[in-house]
């Protein structure tokens, strides 16, 4: 397993809360969150995992299993450790994003993004999984779209991320991988949906 590199702490704790907004390798997920009744909500639980390869050579790395639950009002992602304790939850509402860590502290922003932004140091397009894990490309400009046989998403490019979606059941893809070349950096963020 790969642990996260580095020594900033507030930067290895926003990497995990980033994930949050990303991704999968390979471990338990968190207990669905229990709001509202069945139906009234997307819901998508798995694993993720992100890394980042400066280019003088460091890297940093983090994985564990996440919990979406989105009521397009409220989005509430749990972000959880290999052994499926919970580490963060990012909460969104109309206006306010705020991260909370389990140790109760916690930051907030006017938008997921910035609040990613603001606590990692770099932009990475947590409102664009709000489409991605539905398997679409959202509003905002695309490039490079490729669609499947039945004309579903499979590669883009957005908001300087190339987004790949596959193995698609009924509500959308079930494996996701963006990429991201910045201008000292590498970023990688996989998200897998479980079964």
């Amino acid at each position: 397993m790969r642990r996260v590199v580095g020594h900033d702490p507030v930067r290895r704790r926003w990497l995990l809360a980033a994930a949050g907004g990303l991704v999968l390798g390979g471990c338990a997920a968190p207990p669905r969150i229990g709001v509202g009744p069945a139906g009234q909500a997307f819901e998508r639980t798995g694993r993720f995992a992100v890394s980042v390869n400066y280019f003088g050579g460091r890297q940093e790395a983090v994985q564990g299993g996440f919990a979406w639950h989105d009521t397009a009002r409220v989005l509430t992602l749990d972000l959880a450790n290999p052994l499926g304790s919970t580490l963060a939850r990012i909460r969104v509402t109309p206006g306010r994003a705020v991260l909370t860590r389990s140790d109760g502290s916690t930051e907030s922003a006017p938008h997921p993004d910035a609040l990613v932004e603001q606590v990692l140091g770099s932009p990475i397009p947590v409102a664009g999984l709000r489409d991605w894990l539905r398997g679409r490309s959202g509003d905002d400009p695309v490039s490079g779209l490729e669609s499947d046989a039945e004309g579903r998403p499979t590669v883009f490019a957005q908001h300087g991320w190339r987004v790949q979606l596959s193995r698609y059941d009924a509500l959308g893809p079930r494996l996701l991988q963006m990429n991201r070349n910045d201008a000292n950096r590498t970023l990688s963020v996989r998200l897998v949906v479980d079964a």
